[in-house]
């Protein structure tokens, strides 16, 4: 059986091959999976896979829905199997109460598989996109929302993505999922009590540019004053109720106070000399931490820090202290290995 063409938006037939289009949609899937499944790393294999399985059922396409619509059901399809039978990612304030900013809080570290990780905004935003359409992408991966998702079943997780993010009508996504308009319309009412009780709202606001510059600013004050370690800057910055956590361990820090407390007395000292570069991540600005290895000047990679900002202070610090993620955001583990990555910048 031949390939079915797809109309573009000019009318016009889009005869390339089929992996020539399915490659159009890679980053939009990519933030959907993300959302599903909560991992940058399983959210690019589901979306591998979906492109593999659209290749290889490539003669079930009949062209009666749209290419994009067929590759959302495999990709949600592919979701709901990765998630079968698996527990939710978490983040460490899922495990208790804030912890003493002592070394004695420090445990064994839970396995990376336990945690949500971050996403790059480059792997689901394209630069050239509709303003709108990245802000929402943008708001739509923060850390807060995709960690409230994984509190809903799957289904439910794929209906509120598809029906409050994504904006398809409910007869689109009862057809994707092979069900009523009734049960999609029961099954969102759910996931949103959910996310009420989460403190979450299911639908987010727009980014805006004056918003972005801010943010931006306000990282690189934080970024000077963390490589000076200068204390009473840092401190400046903070929120009073800022809370701080780092995956893959399980303490979390709260108050100005104890998360200063952390990184003046506690373990946290170990970055005094640290370099860092300013990163975009999960509809914020943070950056990516290397700490000095010893008297030879070498520096190794830490970790991946997102910042929550609000009212003009940091109010959130997350530090995935997983090497493995610097891959996703084109880093080395060394700076010997590109000292020029110092000269990156963002906004």
């Amino acid at each position: 059986m031949s390939a079915p063409t797809v109309k573009p938006p000019t009318g016009e037939v889009d005869e390339r091959p089929l992996e020539a289009r399915i490659e159009d949609h890679r980053r939009e899937l990519t933030g959907y999976c993300y959302r599903m499944v909560g991992s940058a790393f399983e959210a690019e294999d589901a979306v591998q896979e979906t492109m593999i399985r659209a290749w290889k059922g490539l003669a079930k396409f009949d062209g009666r829905s749209s290419l994009r619509s067929w590759l959302y059901r495999i990709a949600t399809n592919v979701c709901i199997d990765a998630l079968n039978g698996r527990k939710r990612r978490a983040v460490p304030m899922d495990f208790g109460g804030p912890s003493a900013p002592v070394a004695e809080s420090v445990r064994e570290p839970l396995p990376d598989s336990d945690w949500l990780e971050p996403m790059p905004d480059a792997r689901v935003s394209s630069p050239a996109g509709d303003p709108a359409d990245k802000a929402v992408a943008k708001e739509t991966i923060r850390l807060a929302f995709v960690a409230a998702l994984q509190h809903l079943p799957a289904r439910q997780r794929a209906v509120l993505i598809l029906r409050e993010v994504l904006c398809w009508k409910a007869a689109e996504v009862a057809a994707l999922l092979d069900t009523s308009v009734a049960s999609v319309n029961s099954a969102l009412q759910r996931a949103r009590a959910t996310l009420h009780e989460s403190g979450i709202s299911e639908t987010a606001p727009g980014t805006t540019a004056q918003m972005d510059t801010a943010h931006t600013e306000l990282l690189l004050r934080y970024m000077t004053a963390f490589e000076a370690f200068d204390m009473e800057a840092l401190t400046a910055l903070l929120h009073e109720d800022v809370e701080q956590n780092m995956p893959p361990l399980d303490l979390w820090l709260k108050g100005r106070e104890d998360v200063m407390a952390w990184i003046t007395t506690g373990p946290g000292k170990g970055c005094r000399g640290s370099k860092v570069v300013p990163i975009e991540l999960n509809g914020t600005v943070g950056f990516a931490q290397w700490k000095p290895t010893g008297p030879d000047g070498g520096f190794e990679a830490w970790s991946i820090n997102a910042l929550r900002i609000e009212d003009g202070k940091i109010i959130g610090l997350t530090n995935f202290l997983n090497t493995d993620l610097f891959a996703l955001f084109d880093l080395p583990l060394k700076l010997a290995d590109d000292p020029s990555v110092l000269e990156r910048t963002i906004g």
